[in-house]
């Protein structure tokens, strides 16, 4: 079950600590009026439903950080984007565990 949870929202925070230490991509995908109300510094707002829309933002991207509200709209946006030929994506789960660790 660990590993599960481990592969759906994205293991540890220690690999999630260094990239935003290299300055990731931070990409809030829950709704517009869910990101007005608070997000992570720095992070901009790709809704779910607009992923596929927006691959372009993504491009040349060494690093990117996927979060929502608890971790499942972000795996799927994690999802898309691996279908997309993204690799170098990290669920960061909630908006909240990404935030603390936001420098």
């Amino acid at each position: 079950m660990f590993n599960l949870l481990k592969k759906l929202f994205g293991g540890s925070n220690e690999r999630l600590r260094q990239v935003l230490a290299e300055g990731a991509f931070l990409v809030d995908v829950r709704t517009p009026s869910e990101f007005k109300a608070g997000s992570v510094k720095g992070a901009v707002n790709i809704p779910l439903d607009t992923i596929s829309s927006n691959l372009s933002k993504f491009k040349s991207k060494q690093h990117i950080v996927v979060f929502c509200q608890s971790g499942i709209r972000s795996s799927q946006a994690k999802a898309i984007l691996e279908k997309n030929g993204f690799e170098n994506i990290i669920n960061g789960g909630s908006w909240y565990n990404v935030a603390k660790l936001v420098k």
